[in-house]
């Protein structure tokens, strides 16, 4: 669909779109692209990997946590450009909640799935 510096751009204009209160938190996290899901898992479009702020004690020195965006099925699940920009907007909102402690089930209560 788009080349992956243009896929990046819009992964990196849907994290400077998040509220600021937001960006303030997102302390040591790093977002990543990659081209495929892991294996067994061909439908995913991204993971947060790390501790959430809801379990966080002592955290220094530790490695970033990480909000990955899965290229190949993002743009899959797409028509065009406006609609990828969407997918990714959502997608990243999704990972963002995971590392403020939200859980899958409440993002569908709350009707955020």
């Amino acid at each position: 669909m788009i080349d992956r510096r243009r896929f990046e751009e819009l992964v990196a204009e849907a994290v400077d779109s998040l509220p600021r209160w937001v960006l303030e938190r997102l302390e040591n996290v790093e977002v990543l692209v990659e081209e495929r899901p892991p294996p067994g898992e061909p439908n995913l479009l991204g993971r947060y990997h790390g501790i959430p702020l809801t379990r966080r004690s002592n955290y220094a020195g530790v490695l970033p946590d990480t909000i990955t965006l899965y290229r190949s099925t993002v743009e899959r699940s797409a028509r065009d450009e406006d609609e990828l920009r969407e997918i990714i907007a959502h997608t990243v909102e999704h990972e963002v909640a995971h590392f403020f402690g939200i859980s899958d089930e409440r993002l569908r209560d709350l009707g955020a799935y």
